[in-house]
């Protein structure tokens, strides 16, 4: 067998069969290019799902790292640390917020916002004790936890993992009227994404966002953003919700936010809504250490220069004209997204989004499929433009075969 054989067929014997990846085995990576184990390079076009946003190897994050790992990794939140501080006040005032409460993963991020709504609920709101409910959308993903896959419509997220929680009610993605309808008094928030990534890409329709912000506020409930992939870059913006002008009360991030070094996660809201923690009510030992805050205050400050967010709105713009061009022609039937992002669906006719990533992979381009027959194009915000156009070539050639 070759290297790469024997390394995906140790990985199969001992490994749970959770995720079924591209037979491709990555060795070293820098920028936007990655290299596997027989020295093959391929054009990285997922960055991580949003994690890898400053590419792989960013040498600002890495030297960040490294001058951490000589000081303190850990210290646990049994003690501060001289990192800390910093953190906090730098991703709040990114968010034009007051507080942070930092984990490590996206889907503990969503928990901790799910148990932040509730608290907020019954301390502030008022709800009776138990009756709290959240309205989320349908198609959503917002990780895989068992509480979280509970308001999943995902039969492969959700089958075979009840008892579910309770306390969610799930209404179509992009339809005011129905969160309208769902609303209660006991309804304490709505936890959408701006943007619905694993969905394929699916942006809402125009004045969706501001509808939801408008209802939330009228109606005493707390807007939850999960930013998690939207967020720090990705769309051109800092935030997908700043394209409208949007501000919820409270953002969900991740991914992006260790710079695909560190898993780094946070809630960020307001002072009033996320006071409503008191000692030994939520916590994490990792969350917010000393390695994590470095790295995050490194990705804060890129952002906080713009460059990036520019540059994913520049070439953003050219990506959806180059792939809108590939639209009417019977290989792709319709492209979604916003920024260096996009949701491509192959006519069905062609091959399934794993078959087409798969011919895209033995060309040198790695994207990742989702829902049948489409694919993410999400490439690391520092691509050039010659390698986006190298690897859309690689797509065209796939798709007129």
């Amino acid at each position: 067998m070759s290297t790469t054989e024997t390394a995906i067929a140790s990985a199969e014997a001992h490994s749970a069969h959770n995720y079924h990846p591209l037979p491709v085995v990555v060795a070293s990576a820098e920028g936007a290019w990655m290299t596997d184990v027989e020295g093959r390079r391929y054009l990285d076009l997922l960055a991580g799902y949003s994690a890898l946003n400053f590419g792989h190897g960013n040498r600002r994050l890495i030297d960040a790292a490294k001058a951490q790992l000589d000081r303190v990794t850990l210290t646990s939140r049994a003690f501060h640390h001289d990192r800390f501080a910093d953190f906090c006040t730098e991703l709040a005032a990114l968010c034009g917020m007051e507080t942070v409460l930092p984990m490590n993963t996206g889907a503990e991020a969503v928990e901790t916002a799910v148990k932040t709504a509730r608290k907020w609920g019954y301390r502030v709101k008022g709800v009776p004790d138990g009756m709290a409910k959240i309205i989320v959308a349908s198609d959503n993903f917002h990780g895989r936890t068992t509480t979280i896959v509970s308001f999943s419509t995902d039969p492969e997220a959700r089958a075979d993992f009840g008892p579910y929680t309770p306390g969610f009610e799930i209404v179509p993605y992009g339809d005011l009227t129905a969160m309208r309808e769902a609303m209660t008094e006991n309804t304490v928030a709505v936890l959408i994404e701006p943007i619905q990534g694993e969905a394929g890409v699916l942006v809402p329709p125009a004045g969706y966002l501001p509808g939801v912000r408008e209802l939330t506020r009228e109606r005493n409930v707390l807007f939850i953003a999960d930013e998690i992939q939207s967020g720090l870059g990705r769309t051109g913006k800092t935030f997908a919700l700043d394209h409208e002008g949007v501000v919820p009360d409270m953002y969900v991030l991740g991914k992006a936010l260790g710079g695909g070094v560190v898993p780094v996660s946070a809630v960020v809201s307001s002072a009033d809504v996320l006071g409503v923690f008191r000692p030994g009510e939520h916590g994490s030992t990792f969350g917010g250490n000393p390695l994590a805050c470095a790295v995050a205050l490194e990705v804060i400050a890129m952002l906080r220069t713009g460059e990036h967010q520019q540059r994913a709105a520049e070439l953003g713009d050219h990506l959806h004209r180059e792939l809108g061009l590939l639209t009417g022609g019977g290989a792709v039937e319709a492209v979604r997204g916003r920024g260096l992002w996009a949701g491509v669906d192959i006519a069905p006719a062609l091959g399934t989004g794993r078959e087409i990533s798969e011919k895209l992979m033995e060309l040198g381009v790695l994207v990742k499929d989702t829902h049948g027959s489409t694919i993410r194009i999400a490439p690391p915000l520092v691509i050039s433009k010659e390698d986006l156009d190298w690897g859309l070539d690689r797509l065209r050639a796939v798709l007129s075969a």
